[in-house]
C-alpha cells in the first residue's frame, strides 16, 4: 500500500539541535507525507510558509523533523505510510544568507595571466561574449554599478544566454572586484597634472594622459594590458552611441569609477552607546554557565560523568542571533533543549515568557521542568561553570601549592592503581565467563547427542531383548541392559556438570557486576582528582615554577637535568622565529605534505579548518602527520582546559618544545622539536 507525498531537495547545511531533527546537506533528498502536511492545495511548493516538516532523509535513511526554509519543493512521489507522528510546532529559523564574500575573492591582475596574454581570461570571456552579440544592441536599461558580487569563473548561464546588458554588469563587477585598481593609485598625481596640462592648452586628444600611463614605472605591465584592452572595447562600444545610448560621456561616467578608484576620506569615530541588548549580552557572557560558541562534543565531554541536573548554556548550531541550546543531564544522558527568541522575548516553547536568558535559566533553577516537558522532572541543579577551575587553589605561596600537589598526585595514583588492578581483573573474568557460556553451549550440544544416542539404544534394546528372551540368552540381555546403563549415567554426569558450571557462571558474573560497580565508584574520584590536580599544576605553571621543582613534587626524576638547562636558556632557537613553523591558512592535506618524509617531532602552526578563531598543530608521530586542535580563549592558547593559559602561539610551541603533548593525548608521546620550515631540519634525517 502506497500513500501520496511530496519530495525536498536541501540547499543548506542544518545541524541538528533537538533529538527528533534530522541533519541536512545541500543535494539531500527529504520525502514527505502528504497527510501530514494539512495543507491547501499547491501550498506544497512553498515549504518555507510550512514550518517545520516531518520526512525522510533519502541519504542517511533518518526520519525526524526539519525546517522547510532549508529545501525547495522538486515534484510529487508515491511512497510507503510513515509512522504516524506529529509535526514540531517550533519557530522556524530563517534560511542561511549568502557565503561570505571572501571565498569568491579575485586574484591581483598580475596572478589572473601571463603576457603575451593580452587581458585576463574571465575579462575576455566577457568583452568576447558581448562583442559577438554586437556592442551595438541596446541594454535595456541604465548599467548598474553595484551589482550582486561575482564569482571567480564566468557562470556558463551568462556564456551563453544572458543579454548585453547582463553581460556588461558582470564586467563592471568583475572591475570593481579586483583587488587593486585597474590604474594604481600611484599615478594619480601624474594623471591630475597631465588632465590640467590638457586643459589649459585647450587639447583634446588626451596625449598627455597616455604619455603618462605608458612613462609611469608604477604601472605594471599587467595592469597596462588590461586597460589597453579595455579601453579597445570600450572604443567599439562607443562608436555604436546612437543605437545603444553609451556615448563616451556615459562610459566615463560608469567605468572612470572603476578603473580609477579616489581616495575615501576618513570616517569619524562613532560614539560607544550601550543599548539594553548589549546589556543584555554582557550579562549572559558573565553567566558561569554560558559557553558560547562550543561545539556540541565540547559539550559532551564536559558534562561526561555528571549527575542529573547538570547544565550548561551554548550558542544554537544554527547561529541565529539570540538563539541557544540548554544541555541538560537527566537520566545519564544529555538533553538538548532549545531556547526560542521573539519580539525580545525568550523560553523552551510559546508562549514566550522571560525577557532575557539569564532570567530564563534563574526560573528553572527553582522550578521544574516538568511544566515545559513532563519527562524532564528536575530543575537546573548544577551548572558547568566556565570559571571553576579558578576556584580550586586554597593555597597562596608556591610551596604549600606544590605540597598539597603533591598529595593530590599520590591520591591520584593510589585510586588509579586501585582502578587498574580491577580492571585487570574485571577483564580476566569478562574473559571467564565467556569461556564458561561457551562451554555450557557445548555442553547441551553434548546431552542432545547422547540423549539421541539413548532414544535410538532405546529403541533397538527392546527388539534385541526381546529376541534373546525367545532364544534364553540371558548373557547377552545383561550386556545390553548394562550399555544402557551406562549411557544414561553419563548423560546424568554431564548433566550435573552442566549445572554445575552454570552455578559457577551465575556466582562469577554476580562478583563481576560488583566489580564494576567498584570502577564506576572510582571513576568520579579519578576526574575529581585529576582536576584538581592539573589546576594545582596550571597555577604553579602560571607564577613561573621551574620544571624540576614540578617534577620533584610528582615523583619523577629530573634526568639530563644539565642538557635541559641549557636548551631552556637557547635563545637562538628557531622556535623564537615563528616564520618556521607559523604557516596560516593551509588545509589539513597541505599540512600533511609539508610534513611528509619529517623527522618525528617535525611540527607546523596553521588556522583550524574545523574551529574558527581556533588553530590547529600538526606534528610527525611514528612516521606520520597528526593534528590537534589549539583553542583561542579569553585567558590564551591551549590544547583543552584548563591548560589554555599561554599568552601566543609563540609561548605555547616554546613550552611544548620541553614538554611532550602525552598529557593531552596518549597517542602524541612527542615535542615540537623542529619547525617545519627551518633550514636545521636538513640535520635531522628519519
Amino acid at each position: 500500500m502506497e500513500v501520496d507525498g511530496f519530495q525536498y531537495r536541501a540547499l543548506y547545511i542544518y545541524t541538528k539541535d533537538l533529538e527528533e531533527d534530522i541533519d541536512l546537506q545541500p543535494g539531500d533528498i527529504l520525502t514527505v507525507s502528504k497527510a501530514s502536511l494539512g495543507f491547501k492545495e499547491w501550498d506544497e511548493e512553498r515549504p518555507e510558509l510550512l514550518g517545520w516538516l516531518l520526512g525522510f532523509n533519502e541519504r542517511t535513511k533518518q526520519r525526524g523533523d526539519f525546517p522547510g526554509t532549508y529545501v525547495q519543493f522538486v515534484g510529487p512521489v508515491r511512497m510507503a505510510p510513515p509512522p504516524s507522528q506529529p509535526r514540531s510546532q517550533r519557530l522556524l529559523p530563517a534560511a542561511p544568507g549568502p557565503e561570505p564574500q571572501q571565498d569568491v575573492s579575485l586574484l591581483d591582475l598580475t596572478e589572473q595571466f601571463t603576457p603575451p596574454e593580452t587581458a585576463p581570461h574571465t575579462l575576455v570571456n566577457l568583452v568576447e561574449a558581448i562583442e559577438k552579440k554586437g556592442t551595438h544592441q541596446p541594454t535595456h536599461s541604465t548599467i548598474n554599478i553595484w551589482p550582486d558580487p561575482l564569482t571567480v569563473s564566468l557562470p556558463p548561464e551568462v556564456e551563453s544566454g544572458s543579454d548585453v546588458g547582463a553581460l556588461s554588469e558582470c564586467v563592471v563587477r568583475y572591475l570593481r572586484e579586483l583587488p587593486s585598481p585597474v590604474i594604481p593609485p600611484g599615478v594619480y598625481p601624474d594623471l591630475q597634472a597631465a588632465l590640467q596640462h590638457d586643459l589649459a592648452a585647450s587639447s583634446s586628444g588626451g596625449r598627455e594622459l597616455s604619455l603618462v600611463l605608458e612613462r609611469a614605472t608604477s604601472v605594471p605591465l599587467h595592469h597596462r594590458l588590461t586597460l589597453q584592452y579595455l579601453l579597445t572595447h570600450l572604443g567599439k562600444v562607443g562608436q555604436g552611441s546612437q543605437l545603444n545610448g553609451l556615448d563616451p560621456h556615459t562610459l566615463g561616467l560608469v567605468f572612470g569609477p572603476l578603473l580609477i578608484r579616489p581616495t575615501l576620506p576618513v570616517k569619524p569615530m562613532k560614539a560607544k552607546t550601550t543599548t539594553p541588548a548589549m546589556t543584555e549580552t554582557r550579562i549572559l557572557s558573565d553567566s558561569e554557565w554560558y559557553w558560547g560558541e562550543i561545539s556540541r562534543e565540547e559539550v559532551n565531554e564536559k558534562m561526561r560523568d555528571t549527575p542529573d541536573g547538570t547544565f550548561m548554556v551554548r550558542d544554537a548550531s544554527s547561529k541565529l542571533e539570540g538563539e541557544y541550546t540548554l544541555t541538560l543531564r537527566k537520566g545519564g544522558n544529555n538533553k538538548l533543549i532549545k531556547i526560542c527568541h521573539r519580539g525580545g522575548r525568550y523560553g523552551f516553547s510559546e508562549p514566550l515568557t522571560f525577557t532575557t536568558v539569564v532570567e530564563l535559566i534563574n526560573h528553572y533553577r527553582h522550578d521544574s521542568l516538568a511544566q515545559y516537558n513532563a519527562k524532564l522532572d528536575t530543575r537546573l541543579l548544577y551548572p558547568v561553570s566556565k570559571y571553576q577551575q579558578e576556584q580550586l587553589v586554597k593555597e597562596d605561596s608556591i610551596e604549600a601549592v606544590g605540597e598539597q600537589l603533591k598529595v593530590y598526585h599520590e591520591q591520584y595514583q593510589e585510586k588509579s592503581r586501585e582502578y587498574d588492578v580491577l580492571y585487570e581483573e574485571y577483564t580476566r573474568t569478562s574473559q571467564e565467563l565467556q569461556m564458561k557460556r561457551t562451554a555450557i553451549e557445548a555442553f547441551g550440544e553434548t546431552i542432545k547427542i547422547f540423549e539421541e544416542q539413548c532414544e535410538t539404544q532405546e529403541r533397538y534394546s527392546k527388539e534385541s531383548i526381546e529376541k534373546f528372551l525367545r532364544e534364553g540368552n540371558d548373557k547377552e540381555i545383561q550386556k545390553i541392559q548394562s550399555n544402557s546403563e551406562r549411557l544414561k549415567s553419563r548423560v546424568t554426569e554431564i548433566h550435573d556438570s552442566k549445572r554445575k558450571l552454570e552455578q559457577d557462571l551465575k556466582q562469577q558474573a554476580t562478583d563481576n557486576r560488583e566489580i564494576d560497580k567498584r570502577m564506576n565508584s572510582l571513576k568520579p574520584d579519578l576526574i575529581q582528582l585529576r582536576k584538581i590536580r592539573d589546576q594545582y599544576l596550571v597555577w604553579l605553571t602560571q607564577k613561573g615554577t621551574r620544571q624540576k621543582s614540578i617534577n620533584e613534587w610528582l615523583g619523577i626524576k629530573n634526568e639530563a637535568e644539565d642538557s635541559y638547562s641549557l636548551v631552556e636558556e637557547d635563545e637562538g632557537s628557531p622556535h623564537h622565529d615563528e616564520c618556521t613553523w607559523y604557516v596560516g591558512d593551509i588545509k589539513r592535506t597541505q599540512a600533511e605534505e609539508l610534513l611528509r618524509d619529517k623527522c618525528d617531532g617535525t611540527f607546523l602552526i596553521r588556522e583550524s579548518q574545523t574551529q574558527k578563531g581556533s588553530y590547529a598543530c600538526s606534528v610527525v608521530v611514528d612516521g606520520d602527520a597528526k593534528h590537534c586542535v589549539i583553542y583561542k580563549t579569553d585567558k590564551g592558547y591551549g590544547f583543552a582546559e584548563p591548560y589554555n593559559l599561554y599568552g601566543s602561539l609563540k609561548d605555547l610551541v616554546l613550552h611544548y618544545k620541553q614538554e611532550s603533548l602525552v598529557q593531552h593525548n596518549d597517542q602524541l608521546n612527542v615535542t615540537l622539536a623542529y619547525p617545519v620550515l627551518t633550514q636545521t631540519l636538513q640535520q635531522h634525517p628519519r
